[in-house]
């Protein structure tokens, strides 16, 4: 706690003794957990350990060399090309200065870091709950949520899901910022072009300014890459942004986007096009209805409700930028940790517990793969069209959350009686500011 000197600034007392020893055995309980998943990783065979790395050190590298970006490779026998927008390559310059052995365990350890981020915010009402041992709190919740697969394969290949999705956290859910609301998601944007859903949750739920402030930082950043590499920019916005192919199969087991699940159906492209279409504007309809009602509840509810609310409407944002995504990876859904959130909210509701854990338990199994077994020949037809449904388990899994988080969950906090938080310093909600 702080208190107030004489000439009236805020003070911080120190942490005691025994403050400092539960920070260090959270912090300890965190790497302990995720120590066998990152040494597994780390001590893969070279070629096969966080390609997505060296893919952005890949973009830094060109830059240096005033390489064509979208022309530059990977070294083999991956031979990946560069598939972000110009202004990610310039922020990857330092990972191409760096020693490759130095830049992948740094790139663990801030994946990490992302995730402590995004599980303070997420989770907020429940690690303030625990008073003093919110440390342990919140490096046993690390541990636990980097073996959920969307988390795991973070790590696995590299990848910058949970900056993105602790920029959009802090942005959204920081009780007071340092910045105006919405730069971060607008950075967010300038990186990879998903998080610009956003800005359409800004826009429905009436936060205008902020979403003229992440237009404005991603349009910002995205013009200091045409000035820095203009030909590359062309290439991006004209080119390489529309070919899908350039980023992988996109009928593979991986990619639980809708687009995925549909061309894993195999029918004419004419008609997958079609279908994906009215899907896509099916499903944005929908989704965006139901965030939307999260937010409005959250201005009608107080603390931990509240929190939950306004974490649901984000959650759900970030789970339909994966679906109605060409291409949504499994690695894309590191959102699910915001869904976990929502649902646990500040622990005291044992129903959404039992929500919450059959999700958490779901998602820390590779389901979509266990349906390939069942596509292949020798198998009859129920085996095949059941193995199709799993292939789909973590897509469809998605949008059952979107309907659980906006509907069943709202309903629940809506109904509620009782306290909402212990105590008015529990009380703050990082709802956004029209």
């Amino acid at each position: 706690m702080g208190g107030r000197s004489g000439d009236g600034t805020v003070t911080r007392a120190r942490r005691s003794p025994a403050d400092l020893a539960i920070l260090v055995a959270g912090v300890l309980v965190a790497v302990a957990a995720v120590a066998p998943i990152a040494v597994h990783w780390l001590t893969n065979p070279p070629d096969q350990r966080l390609v997505d790395v060296d893919v952005y050190r890949s973009g830094g590298e060109a830059v240096l060399r005033g390489a064509p970006l979208y022309e530059f490779l990977t070294e083999p026998p991956q031979l990946l090309p560069f598939t972000y927008p110009p202004f990610a390559a310039l922020l990857a310059v330092p990972l191409a200065l760096l020693p490759w052995s130095v830049v992948q365990v740094l790139w663990v350890v801030a994946i990490y870091a992302a995730l402590a981020v995004g599980v303070r915010y997420a989770f907020r009402p429940l690690i303030d709950r625990a008073g003093r041992y919110a440390p342990l709190v919140t490096g046993a919740l690390v541990g636990g949520l980097a073996y959920l697969q969307p988390v795991h394969d973070q790590t696995r290949f590299g990848q910058v899901g949970l900056f993105l999705m602790a920029l959009c956290a802090a942005d959204c859910l920081a009780p007071s910022t340092r910045w105006p609301r919405g730069v971060l998601v607008g950075l967010a944007t300038a990186i990879k072009l998903v998080p610009g859903v956003f800005l359409i949750y800004f826009l429905i739920t009436g936060r205008r300014q902020a979403a003229w402030n992440a237009t404005l930082t991603a349009a910002a950043a995205s013009l200091l890459a045409f000035m820095v590499l203009p030909h590359d920019s062309l290439a991006f916005w004209f080119d390489a942004m529309l070919n899908n192919d350039r980023v992988g199969a996109n009928n593979g087991t991986t990619n639980q986007s809708l687009n995925g699940m549909l061309l894993r159906l195999y029918w004419p492209d004419a008609l997958t096009s079609l279908l994906w279409l009215a899907c896509v504007a099916l499903l944005a309809f929908l989704g965006f209805r139901l965030a939307r009602r999260a937010s409005l509840a959250a201005t009608r509810l107080e603390g931990a409700r509240a929190h939950s609310a306004e974490l649901a409407g984000i959650a759900i944002t970030g789970l339909l930028s994966v679906l109605l995504s060409p291409v949504g990876w499994v690695h894309h859904l590191v959102w699910v940790v915001l869904v976990l959130g929502a649902l646990v909210g500040d622990g005291r509701d044992l129903r959404r517990w039992l929500v919450a854990v059959p999700v958490a338990v779901f998602f820390a199994f590779r389901i979509p793969w266990w349906g390939t077994r069942l596509i292949g020949e020798g198998h009859g037809a129920v085996e095949r069209f059941t193995g199709r449904i799993v292939q789909d388990a973590f897509g469809l899994a998605a949008i059952a959350l979107i309907w659980l988080l906006g509907r069943w969950l709202i309903d629940r906090l809506q109904s509620q009686t009782g306290p909402a938080v212990s105590s008015p310093e529990k009380a703050r909600v990082g709802t956004l500011a029209p």
